[in-house]
C-alpha cells in the first residue's frame, strides 16, 4: 500500500493500521462521531464497529505524523466498488486537510484496486457531512434503513 504525505508537520503519512493503533482509532472515532449522538438519538454505526476485527482485515489506514493518529478510514472491497465505511478526523486536527487527505487516498486505492467508483453511507441526519460530500463530487443515489439507521448512499467516480 502507498503511503501519502500529510502537508502539516514533518513527515505524516498514510499507513495500513496495526494492531496497536486499535485503542487510538476506537478513540479517534469515539471523539469525532460522540456529537452526533444526540442528533439522532443513539450511537452512530461507526462508534459500535469491531476496529480490532477491521484492522486484522486490512481494511484500516491511518494518518499518522510521528508516534500519532490524526484520523482513519476504513474501506472496505466490493465486487465493482470501493466502500469508504468510515472516515473519522481527530477532534485536534479537524479543519487542517486530514479529511481531505484520507478522501484522496480513498480516490487513488480504488483506482490501485482497480475499481471506478467509491461509495459511501452517511446518517440522513448528518446534513453537514452529506453537503461535505455533495461539494466534493459525491451524488446521491438512494436514501433507506440499513441495520437500523437511516442512511443517504452515495458514489463518486474516481
Amino acid at each position: 500500500m502507498p503511503t501519502v504525505p500529510l502537508p502539516i508537520g514533518p513527515m505524516p503519512v498514510i499507513r495500513r493500521a496495526v494492531v496497536a493503533d486499535v485503542p487510538t482509532i476506537e478513540r479517534i472515532v469515539h471523539d469525532a462521531y460522540m456529537k452526533y449522538v444526540d442528533r439522532i438519538g443513539k450511537p452512530p454505526g461507526p462508534m459500535l464497529d469491531d476496529y480490532a476485527a477491521r484492522v486484522a482485515a486490512g481494511e484500516v489506514s491511518v494518518c499518522a505524523r510521528g508516534d500519532g493518529i490524526a484520523g482513519i478510514l476504513v474501506l472496505e472491497p466490493a465486487a465493482d466498488h470501493l466502500l469508504l465505511d468510515n472516515i473519522a478526523v481527530a477532534p485536534a486536527w479537524q479543519g487542517r486537510g486530514v479529511g481531505r487527505l484520507l478522501l484522496d487516498f480513498a480516490d487513488a486505492e480504488a483506482r490501485r484496486v482497480g475499481h471506478a467508483e467509491l461509495r459511501l453511507y452517511t446518517h440522513v441526519l448528518m446534513h453537514e457531512n452529506i453537503a461535505l460530500y455533495t461539494k466534493l463530487g459525491w451524488l446521491e443515489y438512494g436514501r433507506g434503513e440499513q441495520a437500523g439507521f437511516q442512511r443517504v448512499f452515495m458514489r463518486k467516480p474516481v
